[in-house]
């Protein structure tokens, strides 16, 4: 086994029992937290919708904490005029030096693209943005939107397409999410301040409730707290692959397409943001 699979391995079983969990029904997984009552489990807990209104929006987070791991799950957005709302999506752990794994959809004037926002926190430190412009509709049908996440990479996928990979540069002075569990988040919220060209153009209340939509979660993970450990016993070669999951060539290039055709933000790039020199992790990470 590669020595970043026993690393794993050693990690789950020193914090605590830890499990592979493959996805349950969604009530099984995951519980509501904001909203009253606009946040809804439905169809015997196969779908889940977050709405927003003038007076709130609404959310959920997972039952489970998380080291590690492939997590899916499909969503539709907010359709029509959804410009000025936020539709969070995202790993985190909590406290003043969290780490934090970010898909933001950020809403727009209809038949205009969505932006998908994504970042990388480790001890709470961001700052690590890359957008993208999606090349389909997000809004007329269900989509899978991925996270793997192990020790040498965090790697971000749309309907099984890599749109970013963020590489461990630990090597470089760097820190890295890999001691901190995280649980999922996803919350639908109003951010017209900022969300829809720099705050420009102001949610269209006229059109409330906006909503969005969740099926189809899978985590192949380590579980904190669970009764089975992460272990050589309780995984095999097919479901542990995210330990070690990388690039082939085939999916470089499918990486290098997404970002020369729909990147429309990068850090590494922004040289006015960074006039002293850009983050060292940009090295790997360009």
């Amino acid at each position: 086994m590669a020595s970043s699979s026993k690393l794993v391995l050693v990690m789950c079983f020193m914090i605590s029992a830890f499990g592979i969990a493959i996805g349950n029904t969604l009530d099984q997984e995951f519980e509501i937290t904001w909203g009253d009552g606009r946040a809804k489990i439905l169809n015997n807990g196969d779908l889940l919708t977050l709405s927003l209104d003038k007076i709130s929006g609404s959310g959920f987070q997972s039952k489970n904490e998380y080291l590690f791991g492939k997590i899916d799950m499909q969503l539709k957005l907010v359709s029509g005029n959804s410009a000025g709302t936020v539709t969070a999506y995202y790993l985190s752990s909590q406290g003043p030096t969290h780490d934090e794994i970010d898909f933001e959809f950020l809403g727009n004037l209809s038949g205009d693209p969505y932006t998908l926002h994504t970042n990388v926190f480790s001890q709470g430190k961001g700052n690590r943005e890359q957008q993208f412009h999606l090349w389909f509709d997000p809004t007329a049908d269900f989509h899978t939107y991925s996270i793997t996440w192990n020790p040498q990479r965090i790697i971000f996928y749309v309907d099984g397409t890599p749109i970013r990979e963020y590489k461990n540069s630990e090597s470089m002075g760097v820190s890295y999410p890999k001691n901190q569990p995280m649980r999922i988040y996803s919350s639908l919220w109003n951010a017209d301040d900022w969300a829809t060209r720099g705050g420009l153009v102001k949610t269209a209340w006229s059109q409330a409730p906006f909503s969005a939509s969740y099926r189809n979660f899978s985590a192949n993970a380590c579980i904190s707290s669970s009764s089975s450990s992460c272990n050589s016993n309780t995984t095999t070669s097919t479901s542990n692959s995210w330990l070690n999951e990388e690039l082939d060539n085939t999916s470089q290039e499918r990486l290098k397409w997404v970002q020369k055709n729909y990147m429309v933000y990068n850090y590494c790039t922004d040289s006015k943001r960074f006039p002293q020199g850009f983050p060292a992790d940009c090295v790997q990470n360009n």
